[in-house]
């Protein structure tokens, strides 16, 4: 079940976190940057794994760090234009589609007891809050553990996160 919150995404107490990036992202903007600078592993353990595998988008990659916490990052967005450019592509309402698909069987099959998202795509990737929350709706509104949807970011504020 959705539910929308106001609040710091980083101070969740889902038990994992979702956001989108690109294939090949810097984490240089937006959520994607703070979650770089609190776990700087997940983000070495990203840029190794980009560089081995050459993810696609649509795709998601999980991270699990010390203390139990869970990044996925889901392949939002088109691959920066060049080599070592600091932002990524835009979002497409397609790559959205087929990650958003892929965190459910994720979900499913870690069994996660909640996960948190931000506006999936909207910041860095560009789209419009108003194609991409159906497109949440019809992936994980179904889904009998609460999926915490941070609508409003409020910096330092812990959300009120009820099942």
């Amino acid at each position: 079940m959705l539910k929308e919150v106001a609040g710091d995404i980083l101070l969740t107490k889902a038990e994992a976190l979702a956001h989108g990036v690109a294939p090949n992202d810097n984490f240089a903007n937006g959520l994607a940057l703070a979650l770089r600078e609190r776990w700087p592993a997940m983000y070495k353990d990203f840029r190794h794994y980009s560089q081995t595998v050459s993810p696609k988008t649509g795709e998601l990659w999980s991270w699990a760090g010390v203390g139990g916490v869970r990044i996925v990052n889901l392949f939002t967005q088109e691959p920066a234009a060049g080599h070592g450019a600091n932002h990524p592509g835009r979002a497409t309402i397609e790559n959205v589609n087929h990650c958003l698909k892929a965190l459910c069987k994720v979900i499913e099959a870690e069994k996660f007891k909640s996960v948190a998202l931000p506006r999936l795509a909207t910041g860095v990737g560009g789209l419009d809050w108003k194609e991409v929350k159906p497109l949440m709706e019809k992936h994980l509104g179904h889904l009998s553990i609460p999926v915490y949807v941070y609508a409003t970011y409020q910096s330092g504020v812990q959300a009120e996160e009820k099942h």
